[in-house]
Order: structure tokens, then C-alpha cells, then sequence
């Protein structure tokens, strides 16, 4: 019972903080050292929380090492070809004035060094980009709580992956809305963008959870499964949203850098708040041999 009050409550939450990130650039311009700084410090988490937390519970739930690495990979390379076709990942807002160097700057999303083009429908491929990429957050906090279910055991369960989906949900959000008000979207419009999006990532939680919860045996290794691909995932949103920043803003990398290791212990120190759960835990013998096979 408190494994699905607790997905209700995280779902509930992350549409709040999307709604919240679709509304703010109708009210606030954002300078783009801020939210450089933010998504670094996000992208660190949503790495933290990959590495320290999915990794090591898929291990677990599928019992083979070997399967958690295909996953993985499968899941980056899925978000690599996710963010090359649709050109997500942009979280500039394309109106707002950019400091470089102590000069203005009129760029589009996240590319500092392009010419901006924001046609009417160009939202249009970053909606569908981001809502596929969003449907993986809602299967990766499914998963979560699912992997650290134990029986009726309380506890914030799933935590690291909910902290890093609320927080990066907002920057998806403003995103979009950034680039339809650019367009000259009316409000009206904007709004029900905003909640049709906000609405992917508990669709894709509790379809999974009530769908993984119908396999029996097979459980828990889909369940391992979906934390290893959504970990490669994961790795794939964080990686994109830094590197590119770091290396271009070259005057800005100490702030970038500081705030990606924050964002990664942050990740560390949630996994204090979350119920113990065994890492360490030896996967069956039989699977376990994968590697000494080889």
C-alpha cells in the first residue's frame, strides 16, 4: 500500500514542478550564467543518482551484471538518437538576453555558438522528444520504488530518482513553453502544452508499476531491466546537458564544474534517507557466473 501512495505522491509532485517550469517564462526572464549553473548542478544529480542508485539496484533485481551493462547501453544509445533526431535538450529560453564576456547575446537553446530559428512549430519535435525521454523518467521512478520494495516497508523508497526528475522536469517544461511563447503561441495554447506534458511521467510511472506488477517471477528482473536501461538514459540527459556548456563557456567552467559535483553529492546524500537496501547483495549463483563463462 505504501509503495503506491508514495508513486501517487511523487507523481503528483512532478507535475506541480513541471506546470511550474511551463508557466515561469511568461513571468521571469532567465539570465544564462543561472541557468547554465542549473542544469550542471541537475545534470550532476541525475549522474549521481544513475551510478549510485539505479545501477546498483538493476544489479540486484536482474541478478546479472552482464544484463545491466546491455541495458544500460541500450538505454543510452535509445536517449542518444532520442535527443539527435528530435534536438532536445536546449533548456536556453530563446528570447532571453544572454551575458558572454560582459556582452549581450541572442542565441537559441543551449547553443551558444548557433543562429537562433524558432518557427511556430518548432516546439512541436521538442514536445515529442522530451515527452518519449519523460515516459523514461516515469518507468525509471516506477522501477525505483519497485526495486526497493520490501514487503510493507515504509520509507522515502525511490528518492534519489524522484529528487532528480523534479528537479530536471522544470527545465523540460520551460523549455517548451519558451519556444511556443517565442512563436507566438497564445496562452491559452501554452497552458494545455504544459499540461499535457506535465502529465508523461506519471502516465509512464504508473503504467509500469501496475504492469511490472502482473509479471509474478519475471518481475524482478524487467524491473532490472528498466533501472539499467533508464540509468544509461540518465547518463546520456546528464552528460548532454554539461559537456557542451563546459567546453564552450570556457570563462564560466569553475561555477559549471562546482555545480556538477555539488549535484553528485547531492545524489550520494539521499541514499542516507532512503531505506537500506543491499548493494552488496550477491545475484544468483547460476547468473552470477556470466562473467567466469566468458
Amino acid at each position: 500500500m505504501w509503495p503506491t501512495l508514495l508513486i501517487i505522491i511523487y507523481c503528483v509532485l512532478i507535475m506541480a514542478a513541471s506546470l511550474l517550469g511551463g508557466w515561469l517564462p511568461s513571468v521571469v526572464r532567465f539570465t544564462h550564467t543561472r541557468m547554465q549553473i542549473t542544469m550542471s548542478f541537475v545534470a550532476g544529480l541525475m549522474m549521481g543518482v544513475a551510478l549510485l542508485h539505479m545501477l546498483p539496484h538493476a544489479a540486484v533485481e536482474a541478478g546479472s551484471l552482464d544484463h545491466v551493462a546491455y541495458a544500460a547501453v541500450l538505454g543510452l544509445l535509445a536517449m542518444f538518437f532520442v535527443i539527435r533526431i528530435f534536438h532536445v535538450h536546449g533548456h536556453e529560453p530563446p528570447d532571453s538576453p544572454v551575458e558572454e564576456h560582459g556582452h549581450e547575446c541572442q542565441h537559441p537553446p543551449g547553443r551558444c555558438h548557433e543562429h537562433p530559428h524558432v518557427h511556430e512549430l518548432s516546439w512541436l519535435g521538442l514536445f515529442g522528444g522530451l515527452a518519449m525521454h519523460t515516459l523514461i523518467d516515469g518507468v525509471a521512478l516506477a522501477a525505483s520504488v519497485a526495486a526497493q520494495t520490501d514487503g510493507d516497508a515504509m520509507g522515502l523508497i525511490g528518492l534519489g530518482t524522484f529528487v532528480a526528475v523534479v528537479l530536471h522536469k522544470p527545465l523540460d517544461a520551460l523549455s517548451i513553453t519558451s519556444i511556443m511563447l517565442a512563436g507566438g503561441w497564445s496562452p491559452q495554447a501554452r497552458r494545455i502544452i504544459n499540461i499535457a506534458f506535465s502529465l508523461m511521467c506519471p502516465i509512464g510511472a504508473v503504467v509500469f508499476y501496475f504492469a511490472v506488477g502482473t509479471l509474478g517471477e519475471a518481475a524482478k528482473p524487467a524491473v532490472g531491466w528498466s533501472l539499467g536501461f533508464a540509468a544509461g538514459a540518465f547518463l546520456c540527459i546528464s552528460l548532454a546537458d554539461v559537456l557542451p556548456e563546459v567546453q564552450f563557456h570556457r570563462h564560466d567552467r569553475l561555477k559549471l564544474s562546482m555545480a556538477l559535483i555539488l549535484g553528485v553529492a547531492l545524489a550520494w546524500a539521499i541514499g542516507l534517507f532512503e531505506p537500506s537496501h543491499e548493494h552488496s547483495s550477491k545475484p544468483p549463483a547460476a547468473q552470477h557466473s556470466d562473467h567466469q563463462d566468458h
